[in-house]
């Protein structure tokens, strides 16, 4: 699940969330935003039993997919489109 909330100027800052235990491991989102770096935004169990992780992006669109422990990629289906390359975010 994606949230957005707008910041100053033209920035956005994105949270990623998906539920604590599915799937199992260490989940990271990854993208065009971060070079597409495993484990640079790492999403962390949080009190109300979801995992997050938020990140302030500039305008325009970004490609992401997650990656879980074991190379297991998968897309987000609330995001504004996904294709056979991922999941896309518009701002």
């Amino acid at each position: 699940m994606l949230s957005r909330a707008p910041l100053f100027g033209t920035k956005t800052r994105v949270t990623f969330a998906l539920p604590a235990d599915e799937p199992p491991g260490v989940v990271s989102v990854v993208g065009d935003f971060n070079d597409w770096t495993p484990g640079r935004h790492e999403l962390l169990t949080r009190r109300h039993g979801r995992r997050t992780v938020s990140v302030i992006l500039p305008p325009g669109t970004h490609r992401f997919r997650y990656l879980a422990t074991g190379g297991l990629w998968f897309d987000d289906e609330t995001a504004d489109h996904v294709d056979r390359h991922g999941s896309l975010l518009h701002l």
